[in-house]
């Protein structure tokens, strides 16, 4: 709990008013520095940084007894516009075509994160801060500035100078190491020369949009679209082994250094600032707030997932004996292909059957079609928005004429562009100031051609965040706006979202032929959901593996040989042998060792608890109005304005728990 601080003159707090709801706002223009020139794009975050240090120079001129409300403000403009230089800046690394403007992103958000840090260590604003009388505030501000000073503390805003000297060097040389993490793993994309004999088994689609070159040989690479249905669908083993090898051979070695060096850092900063460890510092923040308690998670999921994966193992395994009857072991390589094989035979389920009624536009469409009735909204194209690249697509959000931010789609690979799927900020929102903007960044087929159940899947769950980041862009103050929840709930939405896939109503709504526009058959929607639940075990282990790749790292002093440790982790967690032991060094393409360092436990935490959110929907429809808009008001527009514990409260009218999750993990 915050102290207050007694004063002669309380503050007024309603000299900052909660902006109402039709208040003018500004018009979305947060993506037009992406699309103008470098020299446009450096003088806005230029401008965004100089506008947060004016912020902050004020605050200091004003009396936190008389001006409290005040002092907040000039903080939190001061943080909205470096928050805008930082995401700005972040995209753009990801996404620009151009390497000179992805190059000053990097420079950019270098910039940034030094103000950030210099910010975060100046004890005149942390004292004008904590001085200010909260007592007439709102329990958003209270909880807002509950967290802001203890991120002022982490980034030790109360240690000696020598001491702050070191925290901001140690958080430069982390955000270089990150950015060269990631950069060496979005412009490795590597290639493989195949036989067209090697393709059998993969989609005829899949086969034209790959013809053999002028030798003969038919190129794949390593990114998404030609990497999953090769390993899913290709009969040839030792095909399906060279392309995972070098799949599992990215950013090597480039990255094995910097990976080294990032853990040594972090672990550095962590103890420095009296912590046991980088993970026990990141997760101080988290629902979880120790290591031991995640790590209690991960036992408690463990210890429900071993039977069932375990017996799906073993029918893997029985099941490649059929090809291979002198086989001992299921390869890494055979693990996509044997469970779609399975699927086939025991549900009578065939994927290659379900691609046709899974063409891009359609799965579009049809994303935005279902939670535009989901949640009373529409997405109005807009044909003239800044864009950086030809393939993106702008949308404004309205809510009956009203509208509540801008969202884009870059949703196509091409070179150079973030290989996985995420949602990016473009801007923050915040009631009666900005409107939200955010972006979807994925590496999907293209307009004409088909995905798979998993690509649609990922749609739903990358478009949860987006809404999320939509709908929660409308609180008082920007520190708590937008997605800003403890980390380890921000799946939790996207979690939840992703279950709309696999639902038959909602699948047949736009699941339609590509050539005949006939409509999904229900045979083959609840046999794609009984297969889908086939292999959660052996999923769920999956998951367990890398969350604790990413909470071990974290957890131990560095110098460690992080092969050795991902192998153990592998053959503690996994079924089938350590994959890594001949050449492969998956864990430096492993970009959420970056991104989420410890957390990536993350992913199965939320999921736990928007398998709980879910059995509101399973009892009242998973289009119901007023589930839907419930869940709209009191998980989602809230933002970060109240601990996560009570958003899930707010809704179900209890605390979460683990007995839906368990549930899902024994049904059959």
């Amino acid at each position: 709990m915050l102290a207050s601080v007694g004063c002669a003159h309380s503050p007024s707090w309603k000299s900052v008013p909660t902006p109402l709801a039709s208040a003018p706002v500004a018009p979305p223009e947060g993506s037009r520095p992406l699309a103008g020139s470098l020299e446009d794009f450096t003088r806005a975050c230029s401008t965004g940084l100089d506008r947060a240090r004016e912020r902050i120079t004020h605050l200091k001129t004003l009396s936190p007894s008389r001006e409290g409300p005040a002092v907040l403000e000039a903080y939190d403009e001061a943080m909205a516009a470096l928050g805008g230089c930082t995401s700005l800046a972040g995209l753009a690394r990801e996404v620009h075509p151009q390497a000179a403007f992805r190059d000053a992103a990097r420079q950019s958000e270098q910039r940034a994160d030094a103000l950030q840090v210099s910010i975060a260590q100046d004890r005149a604003v942390y004292d004008a801060l904590s001085a200010v009388d909260l007592a007439q505030a709102d329990a958003a501000t209270r909880y807002w500035m509950e967290r802001t000073l203890l991120d002022f503390r982490r980034a030790g805003v109360d240690r000696d100078d020598p001491t702050r000297e070191r925290v901001k060097a140690l958080n430069e040389a982390i955000l270089k190491l990150g950015q060269t993490f990631n950069q060496n793993i979005a412009e490795d994309v590597r290639r493989v020369e195949l036989e067209p004999r090697e393709l059998a088994g993969l989609p005829e689609d899949f086969v034209r949009a790959h013809p053999p070159g002028a030798n003969g040989r038919v190129v794949l690479t390593t990114n998404y679209p030609d990497y999953f249905p090769f390993m899913t669908y290709a009969r040839d083993a030792k095909a399906r082994e060279k392309l995972w090898r070098v799949y599992h051979q990215r950013a090597f070695p480039q990255n094995e250094q910097v990976l080294t060096q990032l853990i040594a850092r972090r672990h550095e900063l962590a103890t420095l600032l009296g912590y046991a460890s980088w993970a026990a510092y990141v997760t101080e923040t988290k629902m979880t707030r120790t290591p031991q308690a995640a790590g209690d998670f991960l036992a408690r999921v463990e210890g429900a997932s071993k039977a069932r994966a375990q017996e799906e193992a073993e029918r893997m395994l029985a099941r490649k004996r059929r090809d291979e009857p002198a086989a001992s072991r299921v390869e890494p390589w055979d693990q996509d292909y044997y469970e779609d094989q399975l699927r086939t035979e025991r549900f009578g389920f065939d994927s290659q059957a379900v691609r046709p009624y899974l063409e891009y536009g359609r799965v579009k469409k049809g994303v935005m079609d279902i939670t535009s009735r989901m949640w009373g909204i529409a997405f109005e194209p807009v044909k003239d928005a800044a864009v950086w690249h030809a393939d993106v697509e702008a949308y404004d959000v309205t809510d009956h004429g009203e509208r509540l931010g801008r969202i884009f789609l870059d949703m196509h690979p091409r070179e150079d562009k973030y290989k996985h799927a995420a949602q990016f900020d473009v801007v923050t929102g915040q009631a009666g100031k900005r409107l939200p903007e955010g972006t979807l960044v994925c590496n999907f087929p293209r307009p004409g051609e088909l995905m798979t159940p998993d690509e649609v899947e990922t749609f739903f769950h990358e478009f949860g965040h987006l809404l999320h980041h939509v709908f929660a862009g409308r609180q008082k103050w920007k520190g708590i706006s937008g997605i800003s929840t403890e980390w380890d709930f921000v799946e939790t939405p996207s979690m939840l979202l992703q279950q709309w896939a696999s639902q038959p109503a909602i699948l047949q709504e736009f699941a339609r032929h590509h050539q005949t526009g006939e409509p999904i058959p229900t045979a083959l929607v609840e046999k794609l959901r009984a297969a889908r639940e086939s292999g959660k075990g052996l999923w769920t282990r999956r998951q367990l593996f890398l969350s604790a790749v990413s909470l071990e790292y974290y957890s131990r002093p560095p110098g460690f040989d992080t092969t050795q440790v991902l192998a153990r982790l592998q053959e503690q967690y996994s079924p089938f042998r350590h994959e890594y032991r001949e050449g492969t060094h998956f864990q430096l393409s492993f970009g959420h060792l970056e991104g989420y360092s410890a957390a990536y436990y993350t992913y199965l935490w939320s999921l736990v608890i928007a398998k709980d959110l879910e059995t509101e929907f399973q009892k009242q429809g998973y289009l119901d109005p007023a589930t839907t808009m419930k869940y709209r008001r009191t998980v989602l527009e809230p933002g970060g304005s109240k601990p996560a514990a009570e958003l899930v409260r707010d809704f179900l009218g209890r605390p979460h728990d683990f007995d839906a999750y368990r549930a899902y993990l024994d049904a059959s």
